[in-house]
Order: C-alpha cells, then sequence, then structure tokens
C-alpha cells in the first residue's frame, strides 16, 4: 500500500490550521448544546473480528450526525452583527440540518443552498428548522457557487461543512470525548469527506492520546483525500451509499493536518459498507447511514491489520432514507444465503413445478415469490424457466436446497447481486 506520509515539499513543522488548545476551548464552548454522546464497547463486534471495539454514538445527536459540534461552534463565534445579519451553507445533508437547528436555537438567521436533486426529506427537515432553503444547480459545485454568491449579495456569513478551523475544532471534541471515555484506545478510524472530522480528531490526539494511531476511510468511489495525499488525479464520482462523505475536493485545510497526524486512508468497496449497516443495526440495534458505517467496513475489508487492537469507531451519522436501509438489509440476507432466487430450467410437460415444489417442502424451505416464464426466454419453444424466491436457514441449508434440486434432475443456478 502506497505511503501516506510528507511529501519532500511539506516540512513536518508547517502550522496546522488548529491545535489541540482549540479543540478544548470548542469543548468549553458547545458543551450543554449538543449531546454528549456514549462511547460503548461492543463486545460482539470485537469477538467477530478479533479487536476490541469501542462505538461513538454520534447518530444519537438531535439532528443525527456529528455536524451540529462544527456548526455549534463557529456560530458561537459570530459578533453581533453577524448574528443579525445571519448565515449561509451550502449542504445537501447533515451539516444543513445541524446548522439550521443550532441556529434557530440561538435566533440567528439562516440560508442552506442545496442542489435541486436533494430528496425531499432533508428539504423538509431543515426548514423545519426555519432555514431558508434555495434549490440551485445540479450538482453541489453549483450549489456552492450560487451559496458563495448570495452570501456576498446579502452580507451574510459562509459556513463552510469542513475548511474552517472552527468547524473543524468543534468536530475534534468527538474524539476528547472517546478519550475520556475509553482511554485505552490505541487505533481510531475516522470516515473522511473533505476531512474536517478527522483533523480535529487527530489533532486532540495529539495531547490526549499521542500513541493513538488515527486511520482515514473513505469510499472507493470517491477517494479524494487519499488521491490528493499520494499526488494522484482526483477521480471521485458515482452512487454511493456513504453519501455523507462523497466529497471530491478535500478543504486546503484540511489536508495539511492530515497529511501530517493521519497514518493511512483506507478505501471501502460498497458492500463492505452495506454490510456493516446491516451489522450495526442488527448487533447493536442501532441505525447508521453510510458514512457512519465506514469504519466498521473498514475492519471488515482489512480484518488482518486491525486484529488485536483497541479501535474507537465513531458512527457519525444515522440519517439514511428509510426504503434504502431496507434494501440494504435485504440484500445483506441475499449475501448470506437466507434469502435467495434460483434460476430453475423445467420440461414443458404437467407436474414439472409441484415436482420442484415438493423439494421445497421436503428441504423445509419458504416460497416467497414464483416467476413463470415462457415467452422471454433464450430456451427453445418447449422449455421453459422458473424463477423462485425464496428464505433458508442460511448459506448451508441453501446448498442442501440446490443439491436436492439437482438430485431431482432439474437445471439450477443462483440469480447472483450486481
Amino acid at each position: 500500500m502506497a505511503s501516506l506520509s510528507p511529501a519532500p515539499d511539506a516540512p513536518a513543522g508547517d502550522a496546522l490550521a488548529i491545535g489541540p488548545d482549540d479543540v478544548v476551548r470548542a469543548a468549553a464552548a458547545i458543551a450543554g448544546q449538543v449531546v454528549r454522546t456514549p462511547t460503548l464497547e461492543s463486545r460482539t463486534l470485537g469477538e467477530l473480528t478479533g479487536a476490541r471495539i469501542f462505538l461513538k454514538f454520534e447518530n444519537l445527536q438531535f439532528t443525527a450526525a456529528y455536524k451540529e459540534r462544527g456548526a455549534l461552534n463557529r456560530l458561537l463565534a459570530l459578533s453581533d452583527d453577524e448574528r443579525r445579519r445571519g448565515v449561509i451553507a451550502m449542504s445537501a445533508g447533515n451539516h444543513a440540518q445541524g446548522l439550521a437547528y443550532h441556529a434557530k436555537r440561538l435566533g440567528i438567521p439562516a440560508t442552506i443552498v442545496m442542489p435541486r436533486f436533494t430528496p425531499l426529506i432533508k428539504v423538509q427537515q431543515t426548514e423545519g428548522h426555519d432555514a431558508e432553503v434555495v434549490l440551485h444547480g445540479e450538482k453541489l459545485e453549483e450549489a456552492a457557487a450560487h451559496a458563495h454568491m448570495l452570501a456576498e449579495r446579502r452580507s451574510l456569513v459562509f459556513v463552510h461543512p469542513y475548511d474552517d478551523p472552527l468547524v473543524m475544532a468543534g468536530q475534534g471534541t468527538v474524539a476528547l470525548e472517546m478519550f475520556e471515555d475509553a482511554p485505552d484506545i490505541d487505533t481510531m478510524i475516522v470516515p473522511i469527506g473533505g476531512g474536517g472530522l478527522i483533523s480535529g480528531c487527530a489533532v486532540a490526539a495529539q495531547r490526549f492520546s499521542p500513541k493513538c494511531d488515527i486511520v482515514g476511510v473513505q469510499a472507493e468511489l470517491y477517494p479524494s483525500m487519499r488521491s490528493t495525499l499520494l499526488g494522484e488525479p482526483v477521480v471521485a464520482d458515482g452512487d454511493t451509499l456513504a453519501e455523507g462523505i462523497a466529497v471530491k475536493v478535500p478543504g486546503t485545510l484540511t489536508v495539511p493536518c492530515v497529511r501530517k497526524l493521519v497514518s493511512d486512508v483506507l478505501l471501502v468497496g460498497e458492500s463492505d459498507m452495506e454490510r456493516a449497516v446491516s451489522m450495526l443495526l442488527a448487533i447493536e440495534k442501532t441505525v447508521v447511514e453510510g458514512a457512519g458505517a465506514a469504519g466498521l467496513a473498514a475492519i471488515l475489508a482489512n480484518p488482518r491489520r486491525f486484529r488485536g487492537r483497541t479501535i474507537g469507531l465513531i458512527l457519525c451519522g444515522g440519517n439514511i432514507d428509510t426504503r434504502l436501509l431496507a434494501n440494504v438489509l435485504l440484500r445483506d440476507l441475499v449475501r448470506s444465503g437466507r434469502l435467495a432466487r434460483l434460476r430453475i430450467r423445467l420440461r414443458d410437460r404437467p407436474g414439472q413445478l409441484f415436482g420442484v415444489a415438493r423439494v421445497f417442502d421436503q428441504q423445509q424451505v419458504n416460497i416467497l415469490e414464483v416467476s413463470h416464464q415462457r415467452i422471454f426466454t433464450n430456451l427453445p419453444a418447449k422449455g421453459l424457466v422458473t424463477e423462485i424466491e425464496c428464505e433458508t436457514r442460511g448459506a448451508d441449508h441453501l446448498e442442501r436446497l440446490i443439491e436436492a434440486l439437482r438430485g431431482s434432475g432439474y437445471e439450477v443456478s443462483r440469480v447472483e447481486l450486481a
């Protein structure tokens, strides 16, 4: 794996945008105004991964994400004149809701610019905090440019979601609380979008746990921070479950922090994040979004690297669409063999489907759906295919069913996930 150590032209002594004192001041400023979320050990995840794992439940914030911390710290630093004029931000997700919520609490007018494709539920939730929502552009970059234009035209204070020292320091309070509650943590795995959270956490670790290994994690489709650190072209695009960290350009203030203080940035695929979301719901009974599950996904994808470590994972957000969550859970059941769709070739004669159903009954497998296809198939005119969606007790049970069907003379194949 390529090294992420400081580049020759980036001296290690270069001053960073924030220091540990900034994070301490942020913690004092926001105390009592955000939820001090619990840090709890997951013994089950530890047994499954061979590591000791502590979870920081930032999905229990009022707006279900850590973004409140940095947004509030920035708002509290506004002058009286800036408070009267109001703030503006560009966000399609958690930053929007965190900023809008605390701006309302503090009596500060807030404007949020969102791309036109933003899901209606996120628009409604942001408007529910009395923010003015402006829908503009097809892409985040277009929305951001419009937000800066409105900030200048209306004399509003632009609050960046990650590339701001006060925001970075506010996010770092997550790590302060973790080190207080679980001082044995020797490795912290932190999701990276623009880099605000990991920068704040890494700076906090300098003072409160200097031997702690800080590891970043990004979605494979959006490796912007990793590519920037390695001096590679940034290719970031596509639909990812981890939309909260789907950032194409990391912050100018956050990159130096990550370069100096973070040991590595790992990339995780969509299937590992889906599995992690499902595991956290099944084991911890907690709902996380894709970005919130990225740390666990990194452990699942790199088991040897983290075995034996005492790891802190930040469940950074829980804002996931319920329909998307349902799809993730069902897909995980397919991967585990508990749900399956079998394609079975039959002969065009009476009793064939009955014979198949009898095998299912003998193997005690529940049939959920049957699709019988005679026309749209590449089989001969007298050939037909049936697809049966079924529920089993797991992979071994499914394999026994398939062997029983083949033993009865049927040609069987599984319909795999993409």
